[in-house]
This record gives structure tokens, C-alpha cells and sequence, in this order.
């Protein structure tokens, strides 16, 4: 394949491109209360039953229950029950008639908070519904401390295990064809690479505890004891520990290796192999522990998630070296060093970037619900930044190759464009390692949102767009006029949901009516209620089902007696 035939691929597929890391994965989604939302219960209940799509971690969950005058009624911290690991118990002290807020917050598997909230009475009388306060209910860990702090990791990780391998493999004939020349910095930026990334890892882990604990960074005391007690941390410990154990792999082979010899010794290859397949370990921790392994299919998940690190990993950190090589070298043979690496090197970073592409298109089929979810939801939102980046450092990459390679190489015969392709390379390396860097930094951000629901594929053939507010929406289907009513269309508060619906002037009756809401701003799973016909025609549902502040797909599958069955679907945007 020509040169121009691997720019134009590599041009054509970009777009499609997803970079570091690409997965979505479901949340913490609150399938089943005790008492029952809105519900009048004749005894004070003992506990409160909280069971989630997930088992979430007890010493993580806050759950308040609190009476019409704001006082709290829970009477210790929300344990794990026995029986199953899903579900919370939260004990009460003995509760007098009235009404009563659940307010929740839990954090998901992935590291993400997910917050929620419902009523309940206890009767026989327990009067009028008062007006609770509507909590907050919408939280994010896309912190800037923590996008901060998990893009630096990231970024050391994947830069040490790309140095390590441009040292190892890719510059190592430098020492041996050009005279007067070491690797020695190559080494030594690896070796920072390594102490960044051991060091920012705990502190990541760290930090993202006490934000999830909602305590402060520096509450040491009560916050280590917490960093196993997740998912989320204990998988980044993971990451520390391998980590460490490439670290002393590859220390190792750098050790042991020499440059000087053309076939390396069984010890060489012995102490190189090993640091390569802990690397590929180390950067397969990320997709068992987090993300990737909650998507199905995982095997798919997993194995495209890992292929997209070990490229970012072998392109970010060959870059990084060759600027590192590019100052080392001593000015007389740095365009002779040069010559040497930098072809090999480019061949490496167009596998690299080819497997990067095709990863990442892989990951999008499997995890975004439709395309328009791309600049329709923060998370595409974000993955259109990353791709623009990715594509700015492409473009750098290819004048790379068109220009600076061809002349590097042609300088053997014509010197006097040595000093003109060295100073190129420098710049157009500098740009394109900034530019993935940065892309790196908004796959930070990217990991931090929840993932597009996939209830989004079927929002797409919703009729229409509804609220903030109560909502009064006509329809007409099928030869039927439908009427829609959500009042008051808040987050966490009681919601009564009604469809008249009529057929030449007259009320329907005896029809199914099953009604479904989605969460489209992150995966939550859909909960379903059936309609009771409260007169001719005039069905209804009263329930806490808009849980969070956000946008909600509602969906209401409409059987009339006798005839087919049809869908109507809304988008509704549900505020506190």
C-alpha cells in the first residue's frame, strides 16, 4: 500500500473515531421501595427497603426520611440486608401518622452518584399531602479536580508503557547504527513516567472517595478505610498494584538490556516479555474492573476497551519519546538518530492509529443507542470534542508522514535537508503530541458522564417534546385523539399521569393502557405501570416515577378491545 493510500484510510475512517476509553454501562436504577412510593400504610414501618438494579455499597449510601417539618426519622446508616445484596435496609425510629420524603443517594458500580427521592404515608389518616422541599437530585463526577486527577493518571500509565516499549523496541538500533549515541533519557522519562503514575493513582483514588463519601480529601482518617469499599476503588488499586509490577518488569529489561548487540540474549528476551505482558495486563484492568465489563456482550467489551488503550498507549508515548530522543541526542547525529527511529516509529504509530479507529467504531456500535445522540447528549457532546481532537493530531500525523519521513530518509543522499526535516519533525511532534494528550484529558471527561440510555433509540420516534411544567399535549393516531395530562411534571414528587382518549367523538373504554418511563440522560432501566380506566375513556396513574431531574422518554402502549395495539412516545424534561 502506498503512502497516500494509508493517509486516505486513515482520513476516511477518523471520522467514526472514538478515542480513550469508549463504553457505557448501566447505573444503579431504584427498582423497588418499601413502603411502595405515594403509598398509605395503616402501621409505622420499622425499615425502609431500597432495592436497586445493582448491590451498591452501604457505607457510600445517605438516605434520609424525614417528616412534613423537615425532622429526620432514620435511625442508623442504611445497611446491606442479608437476604439481598441489592437491597438497602434503612431503620426508622416508630413514625406517627403523616406524610414522609425518602431522599437517596447511592454510587454505581462505575463511580457515578445516582440520587433519587419518594413519598410515602402512614395512616389511617394521615391528612393532605403537604409540600415537601424538592432535594437535589442531579449530581455529576465530572468534578474538574477529578477529571483533573484521573486524566493525569491516564495519561503517566499510558506514557510509561508507550516509552517503555519506543525504548525497547523501537530506538534501541540507534545506539547500535550511529555512533556515539545512548537511550539513557529515554530510560529516565520512562522512569518519571512511572513515579507520576504511582503516585497520582492513590491520590485519584483518594480524592474520588471523599467525593463520593461527601467528605473532604484530607479527612484521611475516615476516607482510607473507605477506598476498598468500592468497586470503583478497589479496581483502581488494582490498576496500582500492576502497574507497579510493570514497573519493576520493565525496570528489569532496561536493565538487562544491551543496545549495543543485534540479537538479544535469552535473559534480554526473557526480562522484555514479561514486562510486555504485564503491561497488557495492566491495561486490561480498566475494562474488568470499570466500564467495559458492566456492557454486554463484556468478552466484546472488554477486548475492544483494551485494544483502545495499548494504542493510545503505544501513540502518546512514542510521541513523548521521540521528542525526548530528539533533545538527547547530541546535535551532530541527532538527524542520523533520527533516520533511524523515526521511520520505524512511523510504521508502529499508522498500526497504532488503525487500531484506534477500528476499536473505537467497534465500541460506538456496541454502546451509543443512535448517532444523534452524538451532539444530542453531554456524553456525545464530549465525544465530538475528543474526536476533533483526535482528528487536528491525525492531520499533524499525516504532514509527518507525507513530509518529514521522506526527507528525513532522502537526507542520506541530500544533507542539506537534515537540518529543515529535524526542526519540522520537532514542531509537528510537539503539536500532535499536545493534541493527544488533550484528547486524553477529554476521554477523562468522557468516562465521568453517564453513557446516552438506550432508551434513546426509541425516543427518536417520540411525538413531540414536553415540559418543564404540567403538561397538556394532543394527539392524534390511528384514527384516535389522545390527550395527554403530567401534573405537577416534577422530579421526585408524586405525579399523576392521564390519557383521554376518544375515537369520532366518543370515549374509549375497556382499553390497555401500559405506560413506561426511561431515563434518557443515563442508563436506569424502564419501570412500567398499568392504567386504571377511572371513567369512560380517562385512564390514569398517580406515581413518583420521573425519580430524577432530567429528560424522560414516556412511552404509553394503547390496546383498544379488540384491535391492534400502538405506541405513543414523549420526550419529557422533568425539573425539581
Amino acid at each position: 500500500m502506498s503512502r497516500r493510500a494509508r493517509i486516505a484510510l486513515v482520513l476516511m475512517a477518523v471520522a467514526g473515531a472514538l478515542v480513550l476509553p469508549a463504553a457505557a454501562w448501566a447505573h444503579a436504577a431504584l427498582l423497588r421501595t418499601s413502603p411502595l412510593p405515594s403509598a398509605v400504610v395503616n402501621r409505622p414501618p420499622p425499615v425502609v427497603l431500597l432495592t436497586y438494579s445493582e448491590a451498591v455499597e452501604p457505607r457510600f449510601a445517605i438516605v434520609s426520611v424525614t417528616n412534613a417539618a423537615g425532622k429526620q426519622q432514620t435511625a442508623g446508616a442504611p445497611r446491606r440486608s442479608a437476604s439481598d445484596p441489592k437491597t438497602l435496609v434503612v431503620p426508622l425510629h416508630r413514625v406517627s401518622q403523616g406524610w414522609y420524603l425518602v431522599y437517596w443517594r447511592v454510587i454505581s458500580v462505575d463511580g457515578h452518584p445516582v440520587r433519587g427521592a419518594f413519598i410515602f404515608a402512614v395512616g389511617p389518616n394521615p391528612g393532605p399531602q403537604p409540600q415537601f422541599p424538592a432535594p437535589s437530585i442531579s449530581e455529576t463526577a465530572a468534578t474538574p479536580s477529578l477529571v483533573t486527577a484521573r486524566a493525569i493518571v491516564f495519561l503517566s500509565v499510558m506514557a510509561a508503557i508507550g516509552l517503555f516499549f519506543l525504548r525497547i523496541a523501537i530506538a534501541r538500533p540507534v545506539v547500535r547504527r550511529v555512533a556515539g549515541t545512548r537511550l539513557r533519557a529515554l530510560s529516565i522519562a520512562f522512569g518519571v513516567a512511572v513515579v507520576l503514575g504511582l503516585l497520582a493513582t492513590p491520590v485519584y483514588v483518594v480524592m474520588a472517595t471523599a467525593e463520593f463519601a461527601l467528605r473532604s480529601s484530607f479527612d484521611l482518617g475516615n476516607v482510607l478505610p473507605l477506598v476498598r469499599d468500592s468497586a470503583f476503588g478497589r479496581g483502581f488499586l488494582d490498576l496500582e498494584l500492576t502497574f507497579a509490577l510493570f514497573a519493576v518488569a520493565a525496570g528489569l529489561a532496561l536493565w538487562v538490556d544491551r543496545s549495543d548487540r543485534e540479537r538479544r540474549s535469552v535473559a534480554e528476551m526473557l526480562a522484555t516479555s514479561g514486562a510486555l505482558l504485564a503491561a497488557g495486563a495492566t491495561l486490561l484492568v480498566p475494562g474488568l474492573s470499570g466500564h467495559a465489563a458492566q456492557t454486554s456482550p463484556r468478552g466484546l467489551s472488554v477486548a475492544l476497551d483494551w485494544l483502545h488503550l495499548v494504542a493510545g498507549s503505544l501513540w502518546v508515548g512514542g510521541l513523548i519519546g521521540l521528542l525526548v530522543l530528539w533533545w538527547s541526542l547530541p546535535a551532530a547525529r541527532r538527524v542520523a538518530g533520527l533516520m533511524v527511529a523515526v521511520p520505524r516509529f512511523s510504521n508502529l504509530a499508522f498500526v497504532s492509529v488503525l487500531a484506534l479507529i477500528g476499536s473505537g467504531i467497534g465500541a460506538s456500535l456496541v454502546h451509543l443507542p443512535t448517532f444523534a445522540s452524538l451532539w444530542q447528549t453531554s456524553y456525545g457532546q464530549a465525544l465530538l470534542v475528543k474526536i476533533g481532537l483526535l482528528c487536528a493530531a491525525l492531520m499533524l500525523a499525516a504532514v509527518n508522514l507525507v513530509r518529514t519521513r521522506p526527507r528525513l530518509i532522502a537526507a542520506k543522499e541530500r544533507p542539506e535537508l537534515a537540518s529543515g526535516a529535524a526542526v519540522l519533525l520537532r514542531r509537528l511532534v510537539s503539536g500532535e503530541a499536545l493534541l493527544v494528550a488533550a484528547a486524553v484529558v477529554a476521554a477523562a471527561v468522557l468516562s465521568s458522564l453517564p453513557p446516552p440510555a438506550k432508551a434513546l433509540a426509541t425516543a427518536g420516534s417520540a411525538i413531540g417534546h414536553v415540559g418543564p411544567g404540567p403538561v397538556k399535549e394532543t394527539v392524534d393516531k390511528n384514527g384516535y385523539h389522545i390527550v395527554l395530562r403530567v401534573s405537577p411534571n416534577r422530579a421526585a414528587a408524586p405525579n399523576t399521569f392521564s390519557l383521554q382518549i376518544t375515537k369520532g367523538g366518543k370515549p374509549v373504554s375497556h382499553a390497555n393502557v401500559i405506560a413506561g418511563f426511561s431515563m434518557l440522560d443515563m442508563e436506569m432501566g424502564t419501570q412500567s405501570y398499568v392504567m386504571s380506566e377511572k371513567e369512560p375513556g380517562l385512564y390514569e396513574q398517580s406515581a413518583p416515577a420521573l425519580i430524577m431531574v432530567g429528560h424522560w422518554g414516556l412511552s404509553f402502549e394503547i390496546t383498544p378491545a379488540g384491535q391492534q395495539p400502538f405506541t405513543i412516545v414523549f420526550v419529557d424534561r422533568a425539573t425539581g
